[in-house]
């Protein structure tokens, strides 16, 4: 039997391991990429970055070095095979270096590399996407997210919920604004016509169907069968929107809990939340100071602060009085039975409570057909959690499980039942009091981060007009 060839992996380190070693160490063999490159007369230093951490390994290259006849035509962006000794650094600021003994060009950039220096604007970055990783703030921003969708199943699996993998093809409209892409295996200029309309049922799925934009619905119905359920995957809105809060493509976290009411709601969520910023500031340390220090100043402070705050609870009713009382000027309305803006959300939480604040009982005209409708007969058991600096973070509700009471608000609503049968058929059968939230994964890790566009929050951001990468 033959051996296996070698193997670029086999002995080979990562830049975070050689940081991180406690002692000198010869041979070491890294793989990365050049960052930066400095020629001298009798040495030429280099800095290779492998995406293991923030921090890159300074390599050396002596003249009289087998390797320096290698260097002469590295230039920045180049990916190297390393092979050298690790021996403390004469250079303030680390700790370490590589004292280089051979050198293999593994692929060359040229003169044309874009990034060529340290510091380049978010707005350039955005129009290089497929290169963006390998520059600071986007190697931070996408090992925080790395950390964090892991810990979103940690916080989960460690509570007992089982994840369910909810279809991103569906032929429901979670949330009823008609925002949903198209699935269609119809030719587009000579659709089948049945009087003058699109022939849905000669379509593949045999009737209209979009791209999901919630697993809520369906995570409900597992909800009735395991109790106690959450959803991790990217949902889709055809919203024509070119904001710094919106793209058409993102994940959402949608945990439902059977036997459970409103309060259990908030309770998951406040601790959801905190868990999921404890986890940041205990795994991502070295990113989170890199944003603390680059992107917005505090935000570590501002993470601790979260940890440590109280989370008071207001109703709609109460938080439009406070709001109304603060003789604040506004630049939307304000009123019972208008939705609150992210003006009025981020005032309420920074200069009302001072903290986060769960807002509930909102009324039953601004929130969804699913929310259960509240003893007054003007409200729904919905809450969102507000947030300082971002507003509303987390929404959710307490599911509406009378089955007459869902029938009426759907009739009200013009939903036909036929197209949530299968909706209606656990109010049927079986039903129980229970309740979830929704959470925009992207929404999360700008509040973690700092960062103030989803857009780049996001390794490939769809908008309207952009789908390049």
């Amino acid at each position: 039997m033959s051996s296996h060839p070698s193997s670029l992996r086999q002995s080979r380190i990562s830049v975070k391991a050689a940081l991180h070693s406690e002692r000198e160490a010869p041979g070491l063999r890294l793989c990365g990429w050049v960052r930066t490159l400095r020629h001298g007369k009798e040495t030429t230093f280099l800095e290779l970055n492998d995406g293991s951490c923030l921090a890159s390994l300074q390599v050396v290259v002596e003249a009289a070095s087998p390797a320096a006849a290698e260097v002469a035509g590295i230039g920045t962006g180049a990916c190297l095979e390393v092979t050298g000794d690790l021996v403390p650094s004469p250079a303030a600021g680390q700790r370490w270096e590589l004292r280089a003994t051979a050198i293999r060009l593994l692929g060359g950039a040229d003169a044309d590399y874009p990034l060529q220096k340290k510091r380049h604007s978010l707005e350039f970055l955005r129009s290089i996407a497929h290169l963006r990783p390998r520059s600071n703030t986007f190697g931070a921003l996408f090992r925080v997210r790395n950390a964090l969708a892991f810990a979103v199943h940690c916080f989960f699996q460690e509570r007992g919920f089982l994840y369910v993998q909810t279809p991103i093809i569906t032929a429901n409209d979670c949330e009823g604004a008609g925002e949903m892409f198209r699935v269609t295996t119809l030719d587009p200029l000579a659709p089948p016509l049945h009087d003058g309309a699109v022939d849905w049922g000669q379509d593949f799925f045999g009737e209209k169907t979009g791209l999901t934009v919630s697993g809520q619905l369906q995570a409900e119905l597992f909800a009735t069968a395991f109790g106690d359920v959450y959803t991790f995957g990217p949902t889709f809105r055809a919203e024509n929107s070119n904001t710094s809060r919106h793209v058409a493509e993102f994940w959402m976290i949608e945990p439902e809990m059977a036997f459970a009411d409103l309060s259990d709601d908030c309770a998951l969520a406040e601790e959801f939340l905190r868990y999921m910023v404890r986890h940041a500031l205990e795994h991502c340390a070295e990113d989170l100071a890199f944003f603390n220090d680059r992107i917005e100043p505090g935000l570590i402070g501002k993470l601790e602060q979260l940890v440590r705050s109280e989370f008071r609870t207001l109703t709609y009713t109460e938080a439009v009085d406070l709001l109304r009382k603060s003789g604040e000027s506004f630049s939307f309305p304000l009123g019972w039975g208008l939705d609150l803006q992210s003006e009025h959300e981020r005032f309420l939480t920074e200069k009302i409570v001072g903290g986060p604040v769960f807002v509930t009982d909102y009324p039953a005209e601004i929130k969804a057909f699913y929310m259960r409708q509240n003893d007054d007969g003007r409200t729904v058991a919905a809450m969102d959690l507000l947030v300082p600096r971002v507003g509303e973070i987390i929404g959710g509700s307490q599911r509406e499980e009378r089955l007459d009471f869902l029938r009426r608000r759907m009739a009200e609503l013009g939903i036909a039942p036929e197209s949530l049968s299968w909706y209606l058929d656990i109010r049927r059968w079986g039903s129980c009091p229970h309740a979830g939230f929704g959470l925009g994964f992207e929404r999360l890790l700008m509040y973690v981060t700092g960062m103030e566009n989803i857009r780049d929050v996001i390794p490939f951001p769809r908008t309207p007009g952009n789908a390049k990468f």
